[in-house]
């Protein structure tokens, strides 16, 4: 078990006030066995009026309307976790899945419906030949050959972070070898689906033990991250982060999970102002353990057997070099113009006299 603090703070700034259209926010992870949500607060500056759903896929999405101008848009989001990684041992695949090639219940199929197909056109067949490299023909365990595939992306692929909007397909990452986590995670997906696998987009944080004096390199942290999921009989949904060939780790904080990497944008939304004012944004994305001094009194409430309270965390690790999806997109209007804001790490400083308005959860 971990307790982990996460801030994201997105700004974006304009020479003369900008108009926001509506925003949508995906910041909030949902509660389950393995991440527990303690505490949240959204702050946003202008305020906003705000309303909670749930998607399609169950995910936990913020709905901003703004009526204020501003010269900056301020969005900040602090989460309080409590996370139970899933350690190797812990994964218990079914009997029946054990062994590669395996064929799902009619049930799951059912189930998994397009989590199962491809979604990216491979003509020449690229993609399946570099999965099936790691499947010689004759039965291996499962989890050894999902293992082998996530570790080889880290060993053979270069991280490399990239402004432009967007993910790569999966040919590109393999005529490149080298992406982003979001190309990383898009090319792990595409491969095991190619192998008949179920398989889903994941967004969220990461946290780098590197914090707390651990050894070792981990690409992504201080910013958003990405990876993937992969659906196995007995085990679930079993997460594997091709970034850092990581599997299942506690380090891995789950915000959103989707069926496409265009399905999982953290903020999206628009503002209305002239070309020239948009003076550009700035992000930065904390992931730090540990409970603080103004926390550690609070009462504790256990639950199922495991005491948990409010935490937080020392703070540090700026994002100045966001990943992708970071910039703005313009569709030209006559005289003031509409600015996408399709991001992955948003956010955009306002000289907004209007103070910030806090949402607590």
């Amino acid at each position: 078990m971990k307790r982990f603090t996460v801030r994201h703070t997105t700004r974006y700034n304009y020479a003369q006030p900008a108009a926001f259209g509506p925003h949508r926010l995906m910041m909030r992870p949902r509660d389950s066995h393995d991440l527990r949500l303690v505490h949240a607060e959204l702050t946003l500056s202008p305020p906003g009026a705000t309303r909670w759903m749930h998607d399609v896929f169950g995910n936990s999405v913020a709905l901003v309307e703004f009526n204020q101008s501003a010269t900056e848009l301020l969005i900040e989001s602090t989460l309080h976790l409590v996370s139970y990684g899933l350690p190797r041992l812990a994964v218990s695949i079914a009997p029946e899945a054990q062994n590669y090639p395996f064929v799902y219940s009619a049930s799951d199929r059912s189930d998994l419906g397009r989590l199962v197909e491809r979604h990216y056109p491979d003509p020449l067949g690229l993609v399946d030949a570099w999965a099936k490299r790691f499947f010689p023909g004759d039965p291996m365990p499962t989890y050894d050959l999902l293992a082998k595939l996530n570790s080889a992306i880290k060993e053979e692929f270069a991280y490399n972070a990239r402004y432009e909007e967007g993910t790569q397909s999966p040919i590109e990452t393999l005529e490149k070898r080298s992406g982003t986590c979001r190309d990383f995670a898009l090319l792990y997906i595409e491969a095991v689906r190619s192998l008949g696998f179920g398989a889903r987009f994941i967004t969220g944080y990461l946290y780098d033990p590197a914090l707390d004096g651990a050894q070792g390199g981990i690409q992504g942290a201080g910013a958003t991250h990405a990876w993937a999921d992969v659906y196995l009989p007995g085990a679930g949904w079993v997460e594997y982060d091709p970034t850092n060939g990581l599997i299942a780790g506690d380090n891995l904080i789950r915000i959103a999970v989707t069926r496409d990497p265009s399905q999982a944008v953290p903020i999206s939304g628009t503002f209305t102002a002239k070309p020239s004012d948009f003076l550009g944004m700035t992000v930065e994305v904390t992931v730090t353990s540990g409970i603080p001094d103004d926390e550690a009194a609070a009462p504790q409430t256990p639950s199922q057997g495991e005491a948990q309270a409010p935490v937080q965390t020392q703070v540090q690790g700026v994002n100045s070099h966001p990943d992708v999806e970071e910039l703005p997109k313009a569709s030209a209007d006559t005289g003031a113009i509409q600015e996408q804001i399709e991001i992955q790490n948003d956010a955009q400083n306002s000289n907004a006299p209007a103070e910030p308005e806090k949402q607590l959860a």
